[in-house]
């Protein structure tokens, strides 16, 4: 396997998940948002992989709540993430998102929801969309999402996502949306004429996604971090046209109606196989197709050997063990042997993440039941940040 076809294979990152302070926006609100409409910030320095929907990952810089938090209780800070119904989540998507959620939503009150919405801004199957769907929400519980301490629902069951997309939509300059490199090229490659609306009015229904939950954190892979910056200076123009004393002359709280959103960097991932698939034989054929070199031993950031930092990366985040802990086992392994500790390795621990998604889809009223659930949790919150934004742009109330 050359280069190029293992780049697409696997392509993880062992640094340690930060936020790019590059992101930050300054605070100063005025008439930039009338005069320079069309002033998206680029950034190029986070990395990750989208696979297919938000991403995740760790540290921490907040913006200030847009409630003023009064309780002597520890308020948790809010992370909401999801992924499209492709109907087979990849070892990427799992390494680089899910298995992220599993520890962040121990420390942060967490949403991940499927995001069905996004999957229909490209033809698709129509037959196939419900079914993907349930397909999606069963692997999250199966890779230990916890309803107990996250909601998990699906986009569509939750209305206010529509709505508030279309309120957001009138406050959109098009000259924002026209500058997203992911429309630009999704678009050249389908043409024109087989490009519906939605594609360019996808960052506008990822803003609502996110600010509907008056989200602190929102995780973001590479070709997600334009639109995470377009949902921040969206939240700051919604904020100035229609927050403060101009709110709270039509008997609203005033202040910001939206927190703004700071991103969360996740450990790059790869699409390397489905999690449904069959285990032993798919990772083995993988694993033993990929590039190899000839350099004695095995070693982590090598400029001259990505390969090998990649299996070893993978190595290291299904074996729970430290960087070094992994150098120092493997250091004196060929391709060989350490190909065959690679694959027992992911068999072992994605074992049992197939048998309990087995369970799970074959118990359908179960898993009905945590998606209501889910949703029910989910709408209150998104139902309250909707009305406010009513009032603020003027509407009577219902």
């Amino acid at each position: 396997m050359g280069r190029t076809v293992l780049s697409q294979f696997l392509t993880l990152s062992n640094s340690t998940p930060r936020l790019s302070s590059s992101l930050r926006f300054c605070g100063r609100l005025g008439s930039k948002y009338l005069k320079r409409p069309g002033s998206i910030r680029h950034n190029r320095t986070i990395n990750g992989d989208n696979g297919a929907g938000f991403r995740c990952c760790c540290s921490v810089s907040l913006s200030q709540p847009a409630v003023p938090e009064t309780s002597s209780i520890p308020v948790r800070k809010r992370i909401v993430s999801g992924v499209q119904p492709t109907g087979a989540i990849h070892l990427g998507n799992y390494l680089g998102a899910i298995k992220t959620w599993i520890e962040l939503q121990n420390s942060y009150d967490t949403l991940f929801f499927i995001v069905d919405l996004h999957a229909i801004t490209l033809p698709y199957d129509t037959q196939q969309l419900s079914k993907a769907t349930r397909n999606t929400a069963a692997i999250y519980l199966a890779c230990g999402v916890d309803t107990s301490k996250a909601s998990v629902f699906v986009q569509s069951h939750v209305r206010a996502h529509v709505e508030l997309m279309w309120l957001l939509s009138s406050a959109t300059p098009i000259g924002w949306l026209n500058r997203m490199i992911q429309f630009k090229e999704k678009s050249r490659k389908a043409g024109d004429e087989n490009v519906g609306v939605a594609l360019l009015t996808y960052p506008v229904l990822m803003a609502s996604d996110i600010l509907l939950y008056q989200s602190d954190l929102v995780p973001v892979g590479e070709d997600q971090k334009q639109h995470l910056e377009l949902t921040r200076e969206l939240a700051e123009r919604v904020n100035y046209l229609y927050g403060g004393r101009k709110w709270k002359k039509l008997g609203g709280r005033g202040g910001a109606i939206f927190k703004v959103p700071e991103p969360l960097i996740p450990p790059a991932g790869a699409r390397v196989m489905s999690l449904t698939d069959g285990l032993s034989k798919v990772i083995a054929n993988k694993i033993k197709r990929c590039k190899t070199d000839s350099f004695p031993g095995m070693e982590f950031d090598k400029p001259e050997r990505p390969e090998c930092n990649n299996l070893l990366s993978i190595y290291q985040l299904i074996s729970g063990k430290t960087k070094e802990e992994v150098a120092q086992e493997c250091q004196d392994m060929n391709w060989g042997r350490f190909k065959t500790l690679l694959t027992d390795a992911l068999v072992d621990h994605l074992h049992p993440i197939q048998v309990r998604h087995e369970e799970i889809i074959s118990d359908p009223a179960y898993l009905d039941g945590v998606l209501g659930e889910g949703a029910t949790k989910a709408a209150a919150i998104a139902d309250a940040t909707l009305s406010n934004v009513y009032q603020a742009m003027g509407f009577l109330h219902r």
